[in-house]
């Protein structure tokens, strides 16, 4: 069997944390919302709707 290099293990592991890093950053920067808001970003406010 081949060993794998030292090099290779640690590509793979700083990238996996990179990525950690990444989806981390963009969980704070978004709330913690991913989806989306549920309400939509244009609302009409129609005449004698006052409720």
């Amino acid at each position: 069997m081949e060993r794998k290099s030292p090099n290779a293990t640690l590509t793979f592991i700083l990238g996996v944390c990179i990525a950690a890093l990444v989806g981390v950053v963009a969980y704070v920067y978004t709330g913690g919302d991913f989806g989306g808001e549920n309400e939509a970003e244009i609302q009409i406010d129609l005449p004698g709707d006052n409720g």
